[in-house]
């Protein structure tokens, strides 16, 4: 038997399947025929504001799952804040400058930018931009989002560029703006410097060495002690900056050691790290001679083990115990946090 004619169900003309890849595009024309967006802040013209400010995407290729999180999110934001009651003007906008863009057309229309010359370039650039701009355009109103797409803001439109530097000027006017020097990040592909949130990091086995600075210049703290056989010992697995090292950095309140081994020598160590890089250096009888905190080092001398010059010993709180020795190699020309101790002490970078 046939029980669906014995049902009796209400006649309506809602579809039994939602088919919204066909439905929806219609509901979308018809918001912006009857300009639902403009209706919105009509309807709470008069109302307190509720202002989000788009942190606009690069123009540098289609849209993915992150753009459709990132836009979703934000309409719902906008939209609740309208049905409560306030007043929500949203401009939508993109970014336009920067290394993204130039890697993206680079790489896409295969263009060799360093053989253009560079007003080409850039045109090259922003026309590459508007067609993406059209393009994440399109997807983000096909995704229902609701905004002033009429007039959204480019980083590359000249008005703006202008305000760009007129908030440059103040900032400059208000002493904000001062030249210096600091270690960056740089693609050697890109010839350019890149941004710390742009690096990649990947566990690449490499080998690490210990090195011997000998002592140079105890400033009369270690009276008593063979310094001719005293050495400071480093850990590194960057061993190609050893030429730029200018200082060796203890934690100021970490212990340390002078550890005599069987061969004579002392070694100036951390005490939390000491059987362990005694037993690596292959000693199986030694001693504490002497023992001091961190900040009792602070300033003395060390040899360079191959180049004529010193180590200074120096200070810091991100020392850690472990791994290393506790005696940290710093090189400021390769490292922020290096370069930043040294430029606390007054050193001069090379």
């Amino acid at each position: 038997m046939d029980y669906k004619n014995t049902i009796i169900t209400p006649k309506t003309d809602f579809p039994m399947k939602a088919g919204l890849p066909t439905r929806e595009p219609g509901m979308l024309s018809r918001w912006e025929e009857q300009g639902l967006y403009e209706a919105m802040l009509e309807k709470n013209k008069d109302f307190p504001p509720f202002v989000l400010h788009d942190g606009p995407p690069f123009s540098n290729g289609d849209i993915h799952m992150g753009h459709a999180l990132n836009k979703t999110l934000k309409d719902f934001i906008v939209r609740s804040h309208a049905m409560m009651g306030y007043y929500t003007p949203y401009v939508p906008g993109w970014d336009n400058h920067g290394l993204p863009i130039e890697t993206a057309i680079i790489k896409k229309s295969k263009l060799n930018h360093k053989t253009m010359p560079v007003p080409q370039f850039r045109a090259a650039c922003e026309e590459f931009a508007e067609t993406y701009i059209q393009r994440q355009m399109a997807g983000f109103k096909r995704l229902g989002v609701v905004g002033n797409w009429k007039h959204p803001y480019r980083t590359m439109d000249k008005h703006f560029e202008a305000q760009e530097v007129k908030v440059f000027g103040r900032m400059f006017d208000k002493g904000y703006i001062y030249k210096g020097l600091k270690p960056v990040y740089w693609c050697p592909v890109c010839a350019t410097a890149v941004a710390e949130a742009e690096i990649e990091y990947h566990d690449d086995p490499c080998t690490s060495v210990y090195v011997k600075f000998p002592m140079k210049d105890d400033l009369g703290r270690l009276a008593g002690f063979d310094l001719s056989r005293t050495y400071f010992v480093i850990w590194t697995t960057t061993i190609w900056t050893l030429p730029g090292n200018l200082a060796i950095c203890l934690h100021p309140r970490e212990t340390y050691v002078l550890v005599k081994a069987d061969n004579g020598e002392t070694y100036i160590m951390a005490q939390a790290l000491m059987d362990r890089v005694m037993h690596i250096g292959g000693f199986e009888h030694y001693e504490v001679i002497a023992s001091y905190p961190g900040h009792f080092f602070e300033n003395m001398l060390a040899k360079h083990p191959f180049l004529d010059k010193t180590s200074r010993l120096v200070n810091a709180e991100y020392v850690t115990m472990d791994s290393g020795t506790g005696c940290v190699h710093t090189a400021p020309g390769f490292g922020a946090d290096d370069y930043q101790t040294c430029k606390r002490y007054g050193m001069d970078m090379v």
